[in-house]
């Protein structure tokens, strides 16, 4: 057999398994909207859910998980991107730099209800937040934090020691090499992380299971202190809970449908942002 044929046979191989990894999505999307597209309604986005979540709408859920993102996102991102230009950029090639990476593939490895555990210890009842938003964001903050901290040190170790040998000749400090042109080339690539980070906080059930997500509760919350529902623990309530589960069952789905939604309008959203910046490092 010549290298031709093993060649193509190897094609026809990767191509198969990536037709297939389509055809997985697009039938889990498919069976999702199926069973889920008749309960979308104006009434189930904006109204409270009644009678123990049988009926009405899903909109308290929906509002929580846009907090508990929100919030995630607002602890981990800042904190990530700075471990991240410091073991990169400061740091050096040392046993420090080698002992964070190991701690921190350690922690990306961690299941999630172990999160949520320790958040309930930490930020529930040592710092006192109790079930609450503040405490839920920043036990899911911790749980995609080695993910944020991975891709920016990745993103940061893909732009050429040129440009920052090139930025110290005409006098910058490093802190102005990395603040005005290593973080602008390599933001379109982090923001890869937070686009990762999304998707993974918006579906976790565990950690908010212990920290902040309530069974029932159809009011919107006033502040960061506040206990919410959410879409994935809302889901699995409803899917495995009640006297009559079948006949829950399409708001299951449809509450399935609606959190695939809001990630992927949100991973839209960051997906944008990210070719803004890109396309403005191409033109600058």
């Amino acid at each position: 057999m010549n290298k031709k044929i093993k060649e193509k046979i190897a094609f026809t191989i990767f191509r198969f398994l990536g037709l297939l990894v389509v055809g997985i999505l697009v039938w889990i999307l498919g069976f999702i909207i199926f069973h889920g597209a008749g309960v979308i309604s104006w009434e189930f986005l904006t109204t409270a859910p009644t009678e123990g979540m049988t009926s009405s709408g899903i909109f308290p859920a929906i509002i929580g998980t846009l907090c508990l993102i929100a919030g995630s996102i607002i602890f981990a991102f800042p904190i990530g991107v700075m471990s991240a230009i410091y073991m990169n950029e400061y740091a050096g090639n040392g046993w420090i730099v080698r002992f964070i990476r190991i701690m921190t593939n350690n922690l990306g490895s961690i299941p999630s209800i172990v999160f949520g555990l320790f958040g309930m210890a930490l930020f529930v009842n040592t710092l006192g937040f109790g079930d609450s938003i503040l405490a839920g964001s920043c036990t899911l903050g911790l749980l995609v934090l080695p993910l944020i901290i991975r891709t920016t040190e990745e993103a940061l170790k893909a732009i050429p020691d040129s440009f920052r040998t090139g930025s110290y000749a005409l006098g910058a400090s490093k802190l102005q090499t990395i603040r005005r042109v290593i973080l602008p080339m390599a933001f379109p690539n982090i923001i890869t992380g937070m686009i990762l980070s999304i998707g993974r906080v918006s579906g976790e059930t565990a950690p908010i299971l212990f920290t902040v997500a309530a069974y029932f509760l159809p009011k919107l919350p006033d502040s960061i202190f506040d206990q919410v529902m959410a879409l994935p623990y809302h889901l699995y309530v409803i899917a495995t809970s009640g006297t009559d589960i079948e006949a829950s069952r399409p708001i299951a789905y449809g509450t399935a449908l609606v959190l695939i939604i809001i990630v992927l309008l949100m991973n839209t959203l960051a997906t944008i942002i990210r070719k803004y910046f890109s396309n403005k490092v191409k033109t600058g």
